[in-house]
């Protein structure tokens, strides 16, 4: 079953404006900036009492601190198993640095914070802030709730299989050392709260992306006082169930998508009444599959599979979340229609590929199975799917886990909107495909001292923009929204449309 393209997920691939990371290092270097650190946070009010010691991180160019803090896994009772937390600190570059760091919340949910390479996006904040991260209970090296749904080798037949396979979430349930029920976003948030007072930190700047936007305003409820200032990329409120809106928002994306090639004068030439012709196979593929005869993108071995319209359309699902991916799928589509699966085929084995090996899908679980399904009834599955191509059953698939996953407990009130007057930085991609604008919207309301800023042009996560880079390092810099310039991106549009394999027209 495919869960990996349709969580709240920050995209692991190299963006334009990213650069790989180095991994030089002068222990001269490395010696002044763990003096430097220790320094600073010997001058907080309580006290470091984390020790942290000079490391590499793999995607981090710059010299770092890593340590490792212990947490009760069952926080309440405050006995029996830990969980080691995965710590890292990239110190300021700065010698003299401001007080409060900037922490990555990451998405998935399911992604560590130490694993997602976009650092650089911070460069200008990193040169007088530390940039903290913390694998969030079961991601990453603090203890990850792993379930890999496409192990190393497995066929296309597999991975294209869209059936819930109860025996697999089972037999990972019996591989954990853990309690599943115990790693919900309120209890990891207060982790995160401990880890923060362990460093000698009185307070943090939040930067939560997908779903770490929802972990960034759980952690603003529960410890306001702790919030120097929140940016929110990709804006996921407490009234987003996931996965109940995927439906309406994913329909929402490729509706653009297919607007935009029509008003393109080369895309439409190119592929002419192509969403009439995708319905055409759609309704074909509802009566049923596909047998696609393929070779593996990857091995070059000859396969077959059966493609139902529901994976079909759950992959196609995933290759909306990047606009420069985005750019492949009308000619995509345009081939399937004509009966040629291999550029569909190779196309999500590299977009699902990327997203599975980055996020610990029994966390996904942990949390979607505790905070979302329990508010989900079967009439509102209906009433968001109703008039989209991904229909109720991307909804009731992705749920299904939830019959035999433990099931922990949220607080009274959880998912009511969370009301905050510290300063708050949203951003939203016009062609977001899971967290829409109207999300970012939602949120607004109730936080009284927001800015929203939507870009054109844009998918899931804005942050790969050098204008989005300044904003937020001017809102950091400065505490406050008075005297942004939001207007970012204003005259982007989305990348052109790949015509051929060779590309866009000239």
């Amino acid at each position: 079953m495919r869960v990996a393209e349709e969580t709240l997920n920050l995209d692991p691939r190299p963006r334009p404006g990213e650069v790989g990371a180095s991994r030089h290092a002068v222990l001269l270097l490395a010696v002044g900036v763990l003096a430097v650190a220790c320094s600073r946070g010997s001058a907080q009010q309580a006290g470091p009492r984390l020790a942290l010691s000079s490391c590499r991180v793999e995607g981090i160019e710059y010299q770092t601190l890593c340590g490792t803090y212990e947490v009760f896994e069952d926080r309440a009772a405050k006995q029996g198993r830990k969980i080691p937390l995965r710590v890292v600190v990239v110190p300021a570059l700065a010698a003299s640095a401001d007080p409060d760091p900037l922490v990555l919340l990451a998405g998935g949910p399911g992604q560590a914070a130490t694993e997602v390479t976009i650092l650089k996006a911070v460069d200008r904040i990193h040169r007088s802030r530390d940039i903290l991260l913390v694998d969030q209970r079961g991601t990453g090296a603090s203890g990850a709730l792993r379930c890999a749904p496409d192990p190393e080798g497995t066929r296309l037949a597999e991975k294209f299989d869209d059936a819930f396979r109860e025996e697999d979430f089972k037999k990972c349930l019996a591989g954990y050392d853990a309690d599943p029920r115990l790693y919900t976003t309120p209890i990891a948030m207060e982790d995160l709260d401990e880890v923060r007072e362990a460093l000698g930190y009185q307070k943090l700047n939040l930067w939560g992306v997908s779903y770490g936007t929802r972990a960034a305003l759980v952690y603003l409820r529960q410890y306001p006082e702790r919030v120097r200032t929140v940016v929110l990329d990709g804006v996921a409120p407490m009234n987003l169930y996931l996965p109940l809106y995927m439906p309406r928002d994913g329909q929402r994306a490729l509706d653009l998508l297919f607007a935009h090639c029509e008003k393109d004068t080369h895309c439409a030439q190119a592929f002419p009444e192509l969403r009439k012709r995708v319905e055409v196979l759609l309704e074909q593929m509802a009566q049923a599959p596909v047998k696609v005869s393929v070779q593996h993108p990857l091995t070059g071995v000859p396969e077959e599979l059966s493609l139902s319209r529901l994976a079909f359309l759950q992959m196609v699902f995933g290759q909306l979340y990047s606009p420069e991916i985005a750019t492949l799928v009308p000619l995509m589509l345009d081939r399937a229609t004509k009966g040629e699966w291999a550029p569909f085929i190779a196309l999500s084995q590299g977009v699902s590929g990327g997203m599975s090996d980055t996020i610990s899908h029994g966390m996904f679980f942990s949390v979607i199975c505790a905070e979302d399904a329990p508010f989900i009834d079967s009439e509102a599955i209906t009433r968001e799917a109703k008039g989209t191509w991904f229909g109720e059953q991307v909804v009731r698939n992705l749920l299904e886990p939830c019959k035999v996953w433990p099931r922990g407990s949220v607080p009274e009130g959880y998912r009511d909107p969370v009301s905050s007057s510290v300063p708050t930085l949203l951003l939203s991609g016009e062609l977001d495909p899971v967290t829409p604008p109207s999300w970012g919207e939602e949120a607004k309301k109730t936080l009284s001292n927001s800015l929203h800023v939507v870009v054109p042009g844009v998918g899931h996560n804005t942050v790969v923009l050098g204008c989005i880079q300044s904003l937020m390092a001017d809102f950091v810099k400065s505490g406050t929204l008075e005297g942004l310039k939001p207007g970012c991106g204003a005259d982007l549009t989305r990348p052109p449309f790949f015509t051929s394999f060779a590309g866009p027209v000239p």
